[in-house]
């Protein structure tokens, strides 16, 4: 028995500690915003927070997890940051396909959480393991600015 929060909320997984973060995510607590995308942490649509770090929940074993916060898509939006860069991704329409919007939006947060005015390059940097094949870098980073003068108004 793995025992976690998820979202807030306490979970408890009977599941194989070499499980995938992602699988227990996914299959177990049916928290689906998570996306798999390559399977080798290369690019970014499985990530989440643990203990408010973005990790790729493919390669995370669920062992990892265990006594932390799991941050997910679904759960996000609560934080202040979350709220705003969902509200920014909305704003500036940044997905087209959306499949890697919600590890895009992850790692902004967890960009935010540590930068109040993120630059270009910060930017380029936390977020340059989240591949997009739609190609909306230019859409992110403009999200990200915008959510971050969200924040700093107090919003």
């Amino acid at each position: 028995m793995i025992k976690l929060s998820v979202n807030g909320r306490p979970a408890t997984l009977d599941a194989d500690p070499d499980m995938p973060l992602l699988w227990a995510l996914r299959e177990d607590l049916q928290l689906t915003g998570t996306k798999f995308g390559c399977g080798m942490a290369l690019c970014g649509a499985c990530t989440v927070h643990l203990d408010g770090q973005p990790v790729r929940s493919c390669s995370t074993p669920l062992s990892a997890a265990a006594g932390k916060k799991v941050t997910t898509i679904e759960g996000v939006g609560a934080t202040k940051t979350g709220r705003a860069a969902q509200l920014a991704w909305l704003k500036l329409d940044v997905p087209q396909c959306g499949y890697c919007q919600s590890g895009q939006i992850m790692s902004a947060c967890a960009l935010l959480a540590q930068k109040k005015s993120p630059s270009d390059a910060d930017i380029d940097q936390a977020m340059s393991g989240n591949l997009c094949r739609c190609g909306t870098y230019n859409q992110v980073r403009a999200a990200i600015h915008d959510a971050a003068a969200t924040l700093r108004k107090g919003a």
